[in-house]
């Protein structure tokens, strides 16, 4: 009876992450300041650091840049997803 009260609005499948913008980042270090800016310049709501070896889970959030780096800190890989 209650389900004719519910609104339901759909996902937000609007890809915003634009990861071929930061490709020039990588072999850089990963800091704080510079994962702000990875979110600026690709226009991504959510950054996800990845360390070595880490275990990340599969989902697919269109919105979220992905960045893994190494031992170093240095940048390895920039992805949307």
């Amino acid at each position: 009876a209650l389900t004719g009260c519910v609104t339901v609005h759909p996902p937000d499948l609007t890809d915003s992450c634009q990861s071929d913008r930061a490709q020039a980042y990588i072999g850089r270090t990963a800091t704080a300041p510079l994962g702000a800016e990875l979110l600026r310049v690709t226009n991504s709501r959510e950054l996800r650091w990845v360390a070595p070896g880490m275990m990340v889970t599969m989902d697919y959030r269109t919105g979220r840049l992905t960045v893994s780096y190494d031992q170093a800190m240095q940048i390895t890989t920039i992805s949307c997803g």
